[in-house]
């Protein structure tokens, strides 16, 4: 009887084992922790980029972006941001419908190297640090600064448009950074807003 008693065990041992071994698809089991985390996942966290970024990270004001697309080449770059020292006619409040906003203009220039192209101020946007994101008025007025980048322009191989696009923003907050949200180039771009200089 304790024969017997011994070999269903062994058996079942045996089939413990190779059920085991089936259940991985022949793979050896990976080294794990105490916490049951296998080690290579532990070593090596995986990260995801954020969607605004791109390989080479945030621009300096007048650091070109540029991109192919269809056969054609853009290179394009925010030259200056202003905030609180516009005063138009009608108010940063009424625009926006809500109180303690102000104006705040965005300077941007694209170039067409070759190729044909549309350039458009809606795919300009601008983000804040707790995510919030800005997109420019809808509108214009005659006081708004000139020339204005266009709301929709077709450019030519060799030629650029340069122009400011208007913002309604908090008055008492600054973006972090002016972001180019187009769908066209594979890689979005952004560029770091400087800080403010202090009133002297």
């Amino acid at each position: 009887m304790r024969t017997s008693t011994r070999t269903a065990a062994v058996a079942v041992a045996l089939l413990l084992t190779a059920a085991t071994g089936c259940a991985g698809g022949g793979e050896t089991a990976k080294p794990t922790t105490r916490s049951g985390t296998p080690r290579a996942a532990e070593r090596s966290t995986p990260t995801t980029p954020s969607p605004a970024l791109d390989a080479k990270g945030p621009r300096a004001f007048g650091r070109p972006f540029t991109y192919t697309t269809d056969g054609a080449t853009m290179a394009m770059t925010v030259l200056r941001y202003e905030q609180g020292k516009f005063d138009f006619r009608r108010s940063a409040d009424e625009e926006s419908g809500a109180t303690g906003y102000t104006w705040a203009a965005v300077e941007i220039k694209a170039c067409l190297k070759n190729g044909f192209a549309v350039v458009t101020r809606n795919s300009w946007v601008l983000a804040y640090a707790d995510g919030a994101r800005i997109k420019p008025v809808g509108v214009t007025y005659d006081d708004f600064p000139k020339p204005e980048y266009p709301r929709m322009a077709t450019v030519r191989a060799g030629t650029c448009v340069r122009g400011t696009t208007v913002f309604a923003v908090p008055a008492k907050r600054r973006p972090l950074r002016v972001l180019y949200t187009s769908k066209t180039p594979e890689t979005p771009a952004e560029w770091t807003v400087p800080k403010a200089r202090p009133v002297t």
